[in-house]
């Protein structure tokens, strides 16, 4: 018949090993009919159970098939943000690093800008004390050279009042 034809084709023999018969037999006479009507009635509800059995079966693998389904994504999910993660962390890390680094270079300019203007301030001292002192051999110099030019006056001067007196 074409249900045994059908469930016989089956790849996981479902029918076989239920042991559902659509198959009626064949017989001769009133009884044998009678009998037929029964067999194909109880072939019926066996078909009908079977398929509801069938049915409910197919339920469950689809509602096992949608939570394997679900966890995978779960699982799935977790892990791209674990990687998610671990590479913020990475690329984080060497920023990370980068900016400690440029506070580290920030402090030491900071630092040597300080030591520089320190420098600049004592050598401006030095430079106006250098010109102090420059200034006052100048003027050394200046009045030693004034005090020559006094003598040598004076020395022409005495020289000829005494010649004024000699003479």
């Amino acid at each position: 018949s074409f249900w045994n034809a059908f469930f016989g084709s089956l790849a996981c023999g479902w029918c076989v090993t239920r042991r559902i018969s659509f198959a009626g037999k064949h017989s001769a006479g009133g009884a044998a009919e009678g009998m037929k009507k029964r067999e194909k009635a109880s072939a019926m509800e066996d078909l009908e159970s079977s398929l509801l059995r069938i049915m409910q079966e197919h339920q469950q693998a689809s509602i096992l098939a949608r939570g394997c389904t679900e966890k995978a994504k779960k699982d799935a999910l977790r892990t791209a943000t674990r990687v998610s993660e671990l590479l913020v962390h990475t690329v984080n890390g060497g920023v990370e690093e980068a900016f400690i680094n440029e506070k580290r270079i920030e402090l030491e300019i900071r630092a040597l800008i300080n030591t520089v203007l320190h420098y600049t301030k004592q050598t401006n001292q030095w430079l106006a004390i250098s010109h102090a002192m420059n200034s006052a051999m100048k003027e050394i110099g200046d009045f030693e050279n004034w005090m020559k030019t006094m003598d040598y006056d004076c020395k022409s001067i005495n020289a000829a009042l005494y010649n004024i007196y000699k003479g």
